[in-house]
């Protein structure tokens, strides 16, 4: 059953639009490196979003694929840029 990898990011005052693109560009670097990443962008969130700023939807193949793509030192940079960039993040995940 695929899983839905739902993340909802509140970023830090003052982060800029060039930083975000460089996360952005880190996370796209993941497609092809880590078997189950996809390019998931990382989108503006609408007015409903309860302070969040930015979203992502990435779709597992199988349950197995969400430990695979957490532990993988390239998901591991990108999270290090989150963490430099983000007050809070919220991560969700839906198996249908």
């Amino acid at each position: 059953m695929p899983i839905f990898h739902i993340v909802l990011f509140r970023l830090k005052k003052g982060v800029s639009a060039s930083e975000v693109e460089a996360w952005n560009e880190l996370g796209r670097g993941m497609v092809g490196k880590i078997p189950a990443a996809h390019q998931p962008p990382l989108a503006m969130t609408a007015s409903r979003a309860k302070g969040f700023d930015m979203g992502l939807v990435a779709i597992m193949e199988k349950p197995e694929d969400l430990q695979i793509y957490a532990n993988h030192p390239d998901h591991l940079k990108v999270q290090e840029l989150r963490e430099k960039l983000c007050d809070d993040a919220l991560a969700y995940d839906l198996e249908f």
